[in-house]
């Protein structure tokens, strides 16, 4: 599912949700979001696969891959891992191919989502124009050995996050700055979700990368 802020797009925002949520978790999002100084951007809010996970007891959800173990490393399916960066470069390339140029493009992601932007947009060629982790880790630390590019990373946390740890995606955010990536780091006061003050920040984030002085 998609929402357009305007007519004929100049940019994307593909936005992954997390686990067991779907597309429609951050649909609601755009309006709250003050865009009025960018140009047209398309919202994208694609649907994980229906996957048994194994840390809910096996139950059937969404899920962007299984994660078999919950603890501070986060083990993982790397083939389910795998077979969803596909599709979503798949997604990227749809984009690129009705005319929307790869460097127009920002890769978003909440929970398991802003995982899957981590692997997926540390490692895309040619790079995206920028990537916006919500409350995530790294699923495959090998992504960060990626040769660092010019590609913006907003991340961001909840200090009293119960799901992902803090402190896991904060390691994951100074890891990917000590390699060389231009990394914003932010954190709330807030559990595993967005904090009002944050909607402010992504708006001014978004813009900086998409306001029409950019176009």
């Amino acid at each position: 599912m998609h929402v357009e802020t305007g007519p004929q797009p100049k940019f994307v925002v593909i936005w992954l949700h997390g686990l067991g949520a779907d597309g429609h978790d951050f649909e609601a999002i755009v309006p709250e979001l003050d865009l009025s100084n960018c140009p047209p951007i398309r919202f994208i809010f694609p649907h994980a696969p229906m996957k048994s996970v194994t840390i809910n007891n096996g139950m059937v959800m969404r899920a962007w891959y299984d994660i078999l173990e919950m603890n501070i490393d986060r083990k993982i399916d790397h083939e389910g891992l795998e077979s969803s960066s596909e599709s979503i470069r798949l997604l990227i390339q749809q984009q690129v191919d009705m005319g929307i140029p790869t460097e127009n493009i920002i890769l978003a992601g909440f929970s398991q989502g802003g995982a899957m932007t981590y692997h997926v947009g540390l490692t895309h060629n040619p790079p995206l124009r920028g990537l916006m982790v919500l409350s995530a880790y790294l699923a495959d630390p090998k992504a960060a050995q990626a040769t660092p590019q010019e590609v913006p990373l907003l991340c961001c946390h909840g200090t009293m996050d119960p799901m992902v740890p803090h402190a896991l995606g904060q390691a994951a955010a100074e890891q990917l700055k000590d390699l060389g990536w231009p990394v914003e780091w932010l954190d709330y006061p807030a559990p595993h979700g967005l904090h009002p003050q944050q909607i402010g920040d992504i708006s001014r984030w978004l813009t900086d990368r998409l306001g029409s002085h950019q176009v």
